[in-house]
């Protein structure tokens, strides 16, 4: 049994020579001590810190036609609260969030008539048959809190010729400060052999977030593929030759 080893997680950033950002390249230039990567993560950084400030506006109507004529008007309706506070209903402009609630845990910059407040996504309810944003739940959120959340794993790489690569677990839970949320856990599986388990407390958590899931959890295993997938995969093989041949003889 090939030894265990411990996954890397590696930056989501692209590490490629090539620079289309004119404001990366600047940064480059100006700064010879700063990396490719780090001058992406920074761009990244400032760009959702833009994207993320969301205008919303206190509403006093409820109920179901209500809702309908908000989500009308182009916004969605939501409820802030946490901390103690009184529940807050607002309204928030829907094309904004839909970008936005692309990424997991998003935390937005709220300007509540002309307060700033910041605030995590809790929960994001859709009509199960048009996939529209009906409401969202947000609570407060403060600077240096720590907040207990789901972080996606995505995995990366290619296994060993002939394995493949089980995912058992999609997320694991994580305690990180609410402004410094991962956006997701990235596992390397490249060359990885079979027989290889990667468990919830392989992996390489961002600085200043916690493990909250069971360490013992299989995240990913590396195995070899069942029979019926075995020849399945010669089939396509053989098929792929034959065609490549005939291409051959053919020209």
């Amino acid at each position: 049994m090939p030894e265990r080893r411990q996954a890397s997680v590696i930056d989501a950033v692209d590490q490629a020579h090539v620079c289309p950002h004119a404001d990366i390249q600047h940064e480059l230039t100006t700064n010879p001590n700063t990396t490719w990567a780090f001058a992406h993560r920074k761009r990244d950084i400032t760009m959702a810190d833009d994207s993320n400030k969301v205008v919303a506006e206190n509403r006093d109507q409820f109920g179901k036609g209500a809702a309908r004529k908000i989500r009308a008007a182009g916004k969605i309706p939501a409820v802030l609260y946490g901390h103690g506070t009184d529940p807050q209903h607002l309204t928030l402009p829907a094309h904004q969030m839909g970008l936005i609630l692309r990424k997991a845990n998003a935390v937005l910059d709220l300007d509540i008539a002309g307060t700033s407040q910041l605030a995590l996504v809790k929960d994001v309810q859709k009509d199960p048959v048009h996939q529209i944003i009906e409401h969202i739940d947000l609570i407060i959120v403060r600077r240096g809190e720590k907040v207990q959340i789901d972080i996606p794993v995505h995995v990366e790489g290619e296994p060993f010729s002939g394995t493949i690569v089980v995912q058992d677990l999609s997320t694991v839970s994580v305690e990180a400060e609410a402004t410094h949320i991962p956006e997701h856990i990235v596992v390397d599986v490249e060359g990885l052999e079979d027989g290889t388990h990667i468990t919830a407390a392989d992996l390489e958590l961002p600085a200043g977030s916690t493990l909250l899931s069971d360490p013992e959890a299989l995240v990913v295993a590396i195995t070899l593929p069942s029979a019926p997938a075995a020849e399945a995969t010669e089939e396509a093989e053989e098929a792929a030759q034959a065609e490549a041949a005939e291409t051959g003889s053919a020209e």
